[in-house]
């Protein structure tokens, strides 16, 4: 089954979220319905970059490694390239 990264962005106050699931429509429905408790007081939430993976493990190996990483200007240049430029 196929993996995905998404990049959401606050309408709130322009935060960014990273995630990684086998169905974006619904994470994003789920996010902007308030069911992900630590960042409902953020939505609503816009789609801002999906990127697929042959796997789910690939997609959250990768948001593993960017959430470590805490820098908004990477993910800025990740939405900008249309691109995550690092493998799992």
């Amino acid at each position: 089954m196929n993996g995905y990264i998404y990049i959401l962005q606050s309408l709130k106050n322009n935060k960014y979220y990273i995630g990684s699931t086998n169905d974006v429509g619904r994470r994003i429905d789920e996010h902007n319905a308030g069911r992900t408790k630590s960042i409902k007081y953020l939505i609503p939430w816009q789609l801002r970059f999906v990127q697929k993976y042959p796997t789910i493990k690939q997609a959250c190996q990768v948001e593993y490694k960017l959430k470590k990483l805490k820098s908004r200007k990477i993910i800025k240049q990740i939405i900008v390239d249309k691109k995550i430029n690092m493998g799992p």
